[in-house]
């Protein structure tokens, strides 16, 4: 283990060295300042709103910290930012992403913790998808020496958030059963390991048939996502379950209460059902909306269930919850020195093969995490489909399912 901590500190020096060789030839700004390869959000609306562009590099500031970025994590959430299906989103052009690891190149004063050339992992409040980062100290963790980058773009959202519903919120213990939706995908996969922690815990997965054979050894029982899971489930466990993660906007909440045993848990985390075509649907938004059940606050009293809503991102950077944030990512890195769980990478992609990434996404066609590799060159034909053509916002809309006729990139795990 010292021999591989040694490597891992060589590997680090030498990533540095290329790090400051690649400042010394960057870009100069107008300004003079240095310029980095950042995705940009032209505006709310389909994939041909995002380009690769140039765009200031920024400078940590007080109690910052400034990553030369290796890996950035894709969710869910990003498509739903994409489209503008969030509410008070900021005004694009903006460089979306929340998750982000690599090489610390530089602190602002006042910073504490960090030297130039640890390896970290961190929460970005936007901005994530750039060749260089900057953000406060307390949302920057260390990476364990073994960790790979594309490992920590996928750790830091999935195992945070499964990890504090199961845990924080619904008070996971052993003998209890949880269904999960969307088992096939980050957080999903996350649950499933975290579950396994626990003695004789049961999980319920739900998921895409062809996901199957690829996620059938990490739960318990799994379930085709277009079949009525209800019946299925109460086949098995006639009581119902002591927790439910549902991701897909609610819509289900009645009948998920329904399976809940006395004293069980709710936990609604995503709105990924809101996401149908390639642009925002008013149409397929108001029907979510209208879909999903109205809850009798009565009806939980006299039945002892519990209903429960979790966002990671607010409870980091509009609700303050960092400290707690770090106690539970302490707690996950030990795991994670403990063999007992390792995050799911689905695929590597470049900066400018977010469209297919973000299409692979939209299909619901991954297994674990997608990853946009900083440093990882673009096949020709996504490169010249992704670069910056023409001024923000003035491209032609691509057509619905374009993307379907394009070669897609090989898929390495």
């Amino acid at each position: 283990m010292a021999k591989e901590g040694a490597d891992m500190t060589e590997e680090t020096e030498c990533m540095i060295d290329k790090n400051s060789a690649k400042d010394a030839g960057s870009v100069e700004a107008p300004g003079g300042g240095k310029e980095m390869r950042a995705v940009m959000l032209a505006g709310f609306g389909g994939l041909n709103k995002l380009r690769v562009t140039k765009k200031a590099m920024p400078e940590p500031q007080d109690g910052e910290v400034k990553i030369r970025v290796k890996a950035c994590g894709l969710n869910f959430l990003d498509l739903m930012v994409r489209q503008g299906n969030i509410d008070n989103p900021p005004k694009p052009p903006l460089v979306p992403g929340f998750e982000c690891c690599g090489i610390v190149e530089s602190v602002g004063e006042k910073t504490k913790g960090f030297e130039i050339g640890d390896r970290v992992m961190a929460f970005v409040n936007y901005n994530a998808w750039a060749e260089v980062v900057c953000t406060p100290v307390d949302f920057v963790y260390k990476m364990p020496d073994e960790m790979t980058f594309p490992e920590a773009a996928a750790f830091s959202l999935n195992f945070v958030a499964a990890y504090m519903m199961l845990f924080e919120v619904a008070n996971l213990r052993e003998g209890m059963s949880v269904l999960v939706h969307s088992a096939g995908g980050g957080v999903g996969q996350a649950v499933a390991q975290l579950c396994a922690t626990v003695p004789k815990v049961a999980v319920f997965g739900i998921a895409s048939c062809f996901k199957h054979s690829a996620i059938k050894d990490s739960v318990t029982h799994l379930f085709d996502r277009n079949i009525d899971f209800m019946q299925e489930v109460k086949k098995i466990s006639p009581d119902g379950v002591d927790i439910v993660l549902d991701c897909l906007s609610g819509e289900n909440t009645g009948k998920c209460l329904s399976l809940l045993k006395p004293l069980g848990t709710y936990i609604l985390y995503g709105a990924s059902n809101t996401v149908t075509g390639e642009t925002k649907s008013f149409f397929s938004f108001a029907k979510s909306w209208w879909q999903v059940e109205k809850v009798n606050p009565v009806k939980l009293y006299e039945e002892n269930k519990v209903i429960a809503g979790f966002s990671l991102l607010n409870l980091l950077f509009k609700q303050g919850r960092c400290n707690l944030v770090k106690k539970v990512m302490d707690k996950l890195l030990c795991l994670y020195a403990q063999k007992k769980i390792r995050p799911v990478v689905d695929s590597l992609w470049a900066l400018e093969e977010v469209k297919e990434a973000m299409q692979r996404i939209h299909d619901r066609g991954n297994i674990g995490k997608l990853i946009l590799d900083v440093e990882k060159s673009p096949t020709p034909l996504m490169a010249s489909d992704s670069t910056e053509t023409s001024e923000a916002g003035e491209e032609e809309e691509e057509p619905e399912g374009d993307n379907d006729n394009k070669e897609r990139m090989p898929f390495i795990h």
